[in-house]
């Protein structure tokens, strides 16, 4: 028997399936990695040889206003580790500087005090300033040019007036934007809901390079890095993280080059040949990545990536936060069939995307290949089949149900974690 453990919530599915079902496994290289030292030795280890950059306690010296980028509820960014040490590398070299930690919510609800808790420890929320950015609220942006896409970039004040901006974040792959972390902290981290909305247009999301582990010649990569530079965005901290959530790499130093070799580092342990199957089974990682249908998307790219012609994907998620965006419910709500969702995106100008219309946009086109099922227990089951998708409560019987539509001899990949591998598409999927 084959046996493979699935990240769902905090916890993990056990799961066992005879070895003539199994067609093969993809996996980041990442969960067996051995990383040179602890989590903290990493990150210290990154702060005293930054790439391309003064260390942060030369950098923070003689600056008054110092503001921290961080991660919101919904990214692992094991900040409990990460920003102590930071905080520590900034008071080094400025003991009585004013920093302020931003919380990058980019276009997500904003992150509630038992979140802050929960990520950040109660230290520092009892003894540090904390602000949520808040992309619908024009108090808090400023106008800072226009983005080489033609939009008007807009980005939270704080980031924009402070002395020195800094941002601290982790990396790994990304469906429409490459890879996570360094430039994506600021657009669309702490951009403004026009902004976010313009970068992620349709005639960008459909973009042949707006793939999973690519930044070269992918428009929405091209845009967040100019955002970046205008925001003078001037140091990093980034991390690698595996299946457990535990640091095994570092990166910090200058935006662009910290970024560039973490995203090298991470393309290496997780690119991956495909293996078709009929049957895909995957996750989104586990907590806190699986909170939502809308993250949850990221997932399926995976199983996008290899499953056969009209197969079934799969996906295990918990999904306790329910939709994550009412936009995206009702996109799939309000009509009939699948492909009426995509007609009505990609009749869509830049300038006039809604809320959520690049997740709703990949969420259709891997509808209109494959059926998902989504395996969850903690979310209404009506919620997930009015998106157009299968519900199952277990695994059980969500393999049942992908057997009764592909049959019993179906043979069956499985990507543990697929939000952690770039899986190397032959021709990416058009629509």
């Amino acid at each position: 028997m084959a046996r493979f453990r699935i990240p769902y919530s905090r916890r993990f599915l056990d799961l066992e399936l005879p070895d003539d079902q199994v067609a093969g496994v993809i996996e980041s290289a990442a969960h067996h990695y051995t990383p040179e030292g602890d989590e903290q030795t990493l990150v210290r280890r990154a702060l005293e040889n930054p790439i391309q950059s003064e260390r942060l306690s030369e950098l923070s010296k003689g600056k008054d206003k110092i503001v921290i980028i961080t991660s919101d509820h919904t990214r692992p960014v094991p900040s409990k580790i990460t920003l102590p040490i930071l905080l520590e590398e900034i008071r080094s070299g400025n003991p009585n500087a004013d920093i302020t930690i931003l919380i990058a919510t980019g276009f997500h609800r904003l992150t509630t005090e038992a979140e802050m808790l929960d990520k950040f420890g109660e230290d520092i929320v009892k003894n540090e300033k904390l602000v949520n950015h808040d992309c619908r609220d024009d108090s808090q942006l400023t106008l800072c040019g226009t983005l080489p896409s033609g939009g008007e970039l807009w980005l939270n004040k704080l980031a924009v007036e402070a002395d020195l901006l800094i941002s601290e974040g982790f990396i790994e792959p990304h469906f429409f934007a490459g890879f996570s972390g360094g430039r994506k902290s600021v657009l669309p981290g702490v951009a403004s809901a026009k902004t976010v909305l313009g970068n992620h247009c349709a005639s960008f999301i459909i973009h042949p390079n707006s793939r999973t582990g690519i930044l070269d010649g992918n428009p929405i990569h091209i845009d967040m890095l100019y955002a970046a530079e205008q925001a003078k965005l001037a140091f990093i901290l980034n991390v690698v993280i595996d299946a457990n959530k535990k640091i095994i790499h570092a990166v910090a130093g200058d935006s662009v080059e910290a970024h560039t070799q973490g995203c090298t580092f991470v393309e290496k342990l997780a690119s991956c040949e495909p293996v078709p199957a009929d049957i895909v089974i995957t996750s989104n990682g586990g907590y806190p990545l699986d909170q939502n249908i809308y993250q949850t998307v990221k997932g399926m790219t995976a199983g996008e990536a290899t499953a056969k012609k009209d197969g079934v994907i799969i996906i295990c998620s918990a999904c306790n936060d329910g939709h994550g965006g009412e936009a995206f419910y009702q996109t799939f709500l309000n009509q009939k069939s699948t492909q009426g969702v995509m007609d009505e995106i990609m009749k869509t100008e830049m300038d006039c995307t809604v809320p959520d219309q690049w997740e709703s946009q990949i969420l259709a086109r891997i509808l209109l290949q494959f059926q998902v099922i989504l395996m969850t227990d903690e979310c209404d089951a009506k919620m997930v089949t009015d998106m157009h998708m299968i519900h199952a409560s277990t695994l059980d019987e969500a393999i049942a149900k992908a057997r009764e539509i592909k049959g019993q001899d179906a043979k069956i990949t499985v990507i543990p974690d697929g939000v952690s591998v770039i899986v190397k598409e032959s021709e990416p999927a058009a629509v």
